[in-house]
């Protein structure tokens, strides 16, 4: 791979600019506002505010909607899913999986979901 290449890679990686860009392409596909261009230098202005602890990070999903979620995958109600029904869910929502640490024998809880997504 070239210098510039893995200089670029590394740009990308560091700032987290995938991550950021795929976040802003889905706050976009739920909410579909009228003025995309000022949803998201609003978006972006909460962004840095919240960087700044001077605000909350703009999130696709309330809590609510988490909350419905599980639900919905934990259909028998025994307040858990299973690692794969999890993994699963995260990458519907377009969230990464690479960092996950959960055993396949482990349960997920409604908080650990929500801590994931």
């Amino acid at each position: 791979m070239a210098t510039g290449e893995e200089q670029s890679r590394e740009y990308l990686r560091r700032h987290r600019l995938p991550e950021l860009l795929h976040h802003l392409g889905a706050l976009l596909l739920f909410h579909r506002p009228e003025r995309p261009r000022e949803f998201l230098i609003q978006v972006l202005e909460k962004v840095k505010a919240g960087r700044r602890a001077e605000g909350q990070y703009p999130d696709l999903m309330d809590e609510a909607n988490v909350e419905a979620m599980f639900s919905l995958l934990d259909v028998l109600g025994q307040g858990h899913i299973t690692p794969v029904q999890y993994r699963e869910a995260l990458k519907t929502l377009g969230l990464s999986t690479a960092d996950l640490e959960v055993g396949d024998d482990e349960h997920i809880t409604l908080e650990v979901f929500k801590e994931g997504v």
